[in-house]
């Protein structure tokens, strides 16, 4: 992207370019419709003089037809140019949905500051309000054709006529943009306070039972209520401005039309025209009224564009946390490693999980159990090595680290859709699917529901409890079957039967003979830590104690306080 073109302006270009064929296309057509009506006012006018003042029946009938042909050739290019430009508009809306979601979900992690909800306004309403710049385009068009094909047809019939018209429209359209520059930060700062507001709308929804179980939703609340006060003063903002220009740009061009229609009538009255060329100048004017008010409202329309365009590019060109991996480790089995690593409250933490081996780790404080989390998850922003196979995890190509290490979060999201569509994700089916749900102890799940597997699933997962949403995603993540899976907390929903249940599941299904896979849990969870092979224990961001859970329970008042209820 050349570095004096505005990120935006560059994707509206690219819009542009790569809807070329059905762009120019409707754009053509659109002309020759416009063309088409800015002649009809004419051959009235002709009729008149040449038809009807004149009796002339066959000169009657040849300008009706030809005037019926107009308007066949005005239907048809009206229906094409609307078929041709609606198929580049939505299909480049859909591309850049499509492009922005993808820069979202990159595996290298996408350097921003924007939330959540505003990158879902970025990925919907900016990447439409984008793409609607493709309609601008054929209109604007249409519409300077019209003024020239009337201009020209007044210059013809009275040169003063013709003159108000090239002339008057420069200046009203000079004068009304103007306002571009302002009409484009208002509409800018709408999107982006309303962005903030989805965002915090959609983490206040998503958090709500912690919240409520706080005491804080009040507080939330209140937070939620001054952000979307800023939303809508910034979209009072906007539309006050853009209304008033709405408003001045249609008064200019109603004046400047009537002020045809007027100097049309002092013509007529004093024979400098006759009664048909009256009529087209009347029939003019009025036609003119639409394309005046289309040219006076390109400013506003371009300013919306540019806006959106601008917050597309602001996630489309965001660079990558991560640099592009190459390194591969080799087979389906490696170790990880991390010596000495810093990053948020971890401070010089050394943790080895081999092939094959079952850990628990117990971190006194959740801030610690977060970090590692994150840093497995994006490693990024720490300092130390972090060893994926004896590859530093940064270098390893993403796709390939993905499918060696499998992070769960604790808070982990379902989608609308069904529960085979949330768990099995690649529809393999079979003894995989049945395992992975009997050790997650999601068949209880899938049992409840006549649809089985089939049972409808919610936006989030509303429908489903806490406990059957941990269960439903461990089940996702066991399927997966990764050499290396990170659990953080999966089981703090369920009753201690089924924590039991899930504990043996995942020791049966993991970590049978021959399997060699290694998993790491992060929670307090007594069953969870029992089966595992040892436990590590993180304190003030560092190992504090090592070892099997019963030696520990023993041994260490702290750790029993913390893991035995």
């Amino acid at each position: 992207m050349p570095s004096n073109t505005k990120p935006g302006t560059a994707i509206l270009a690219r819009a542009v370019a790569r809807n070329g064929r059905r762009l120019w296309t409707g754009t053509g057509l659109s002309g020759i419709y416009q063309l088409c009506a800015a002649l009809v006012p004419v051959f009235i006018g002709v009729i008149v003089d040449r038809a009807v003042a004149t009796g002339d029946v066959t000169a009657l009938l040849t300008w009706v037809g030809a005037l019926a042909l107009l308007f066949l050739v005005l239907a048809v290019t009206y229906r094409y140019a609307a078929r041709f430009l609606q198929r580049a508009i939505a299909e480049e809306g859909h591309r850049l949905r499509v492009e922005v979601a993808a820069r979202i979900l990159d595996p290298r992690g996408l350097r921003t500051d924007r939330r959540a909800g505003d990158l879902l306004a970025v990925s919907t309403i900016d990447a439409d309000y984008t793409s609607y710049f493709l309609d601008h385009i054929p209109r604007i068009a249409s519409a300077l054709i019209a003024v020239v094909v009337s201009a020209v047809t007044l210059l013809l019939i009275s040169p003063p006529l013709g003159l108000i018209v090239l002339i008057a429209t420069p200046i009203v359209l000079a004068v009304l943009n103007l306002t571009g520059p302002l009409i484009s930060r208002r509409v800018a700062d709408q999107q982006e306070q309303a962005g903030r507001a989805s965002s915090l709308a959609t983490d206040l929804v998503t958090g709500l039972r912690p919240l409520r179980g706080i005491g804080a939703q009040n507080a939330a609340a209140d937070r939620y209520r001054v952000v979307s006060r800023r939303s809508l003063d910034a979209t009072l903002r906007a539309s006050r401005t853009t209304n008033a220009y709405l408003s001045g740009s249609t008064m200019l061009s109603t004046l400047l039309a009537g002020g045809i229609a007027i100097a049309a009538g002092w013509f007529a009255l004093t024979d400098r025209i006759t009664v048909g060329q009256f009529i087209t100048v009347i029939g003019s004017a009025q036609f003119l009224i639409e394309p005046f008010g289309t040219l006076a409202v390109v400013p506003s329309w371009v300013a919306a564009a540019r806006a959106a365009a601008d917050r597309v590019a602001s996630v489309v060109t965001a660079g990558l946390i991560l640099p592009a991996g190459v390194a591969d480790p080799s087979g389906d089995t490696c170790d990880l490693r991390l010596a000495g690593v810093t990053h948020g409250s971890l401070a010089g933490l050394d943790l080895h999980v081999r092939p094959g081996e079952f850990v628990g780790v117990v971190a006194h404080r959740p801030a610690d159990a977060e970090a590692l989390v994150t840093v497995l998850s994006i490693p990024d922003g720490y300092a130390g090595d972090i060893l994926l196979g004896g590859e530093r995890l940064e270098s390893v190509d993403r796709s390939r680290a993905r499918r060696l290490l499998h992070v769960e979060p604790h808070r982990t999201d379902l989608f609308t859709g069904t529960l085979a569509t949330n768990i099995d994700l690649a529809a393999t089916g079979g003894d995989d699917l049945t395992a992975a749900l009997r050790a997650a102890a999601a068949d209880g799940v899938t049992d409840l529901h006549a649809d089985g597997l089939g049972a409808p699933v919610s936006e989030r997962g509303a429908n489903l409890s806490g406990g059957q949403r941990q269960r439903v995603a461990l089940a996702r993540a066991l399927l997966a079957r990764p050499p290396l899976l990170v659990l953080h907390d999966p089981t703090t929903a369920v009753d201690a039967v089924t924590e039991q249940a899930i504990a043996d599941g995942i020791r049966a299904l993991r970590h049978g003979p021959g399997t060699g896979f290694g998993t790491v849990v992060i929670t307090t969870s007594p069953a969870l830590l029992a089966a595992a092979d040892r436990v590590v224990v993180i304190g003030d961001g560092v190992v504090t104690a090592e070892g099997p859970h019963a030696a520990l329970s023993a041994g260490d008042d702290t750790y029993r306080r913390t893991v035995l209820r």
